[in-house]
């Protein structure tokens, strides 16, 4: 599977590898999503988990803040995606979940 057969699927992958400390494959997965971005829509969301994975929590607020910007219906998923769950006692988690109003927040 590449990329760009499914970006959204890609995205759990580099979450995944990232989750089996396989640094390397989830960064070439994200690198991979980020240059598809370039020549179709690849959700913002997809890169956030990735991110979520690799504990950069920076980049996934900034990618989870476009995914909410673009009205990505995955924010809605937000209390559920255990991928996210290393962010959620991140206050600007709470803030998310408050903007796109979302109990919890």
């Amino acid at each position: 599977m590449t990329t760009e057969d499914n970006p959204s699927v890609s995205g759990y992958l580099g979450f995944a590898y990232a989750a089996a400390d396989e640094k390397a494959e989830a960064q070439r997965v994200l690198d991979e999503m980020k240059e598809l971005s370039k020549k179709q829509y690849v959700p913002a969301y997809s890169i956030a988990i990735i991110y979520a994975g690799l504990n950069d929590k920076d980049q996934a607020f900034e990618w989870l803040n476009k995914a909410y910007a673009d009205r990505s219906f995955y924010i809605a998923l937000l209390n559920f995606e255990s991928t996210l769950d290393n962010l959620r006692p991140d206050p600007r988690f709470k803030e998310l979940l408050r903007r796109a109003n979302l109990p919890g927040s």
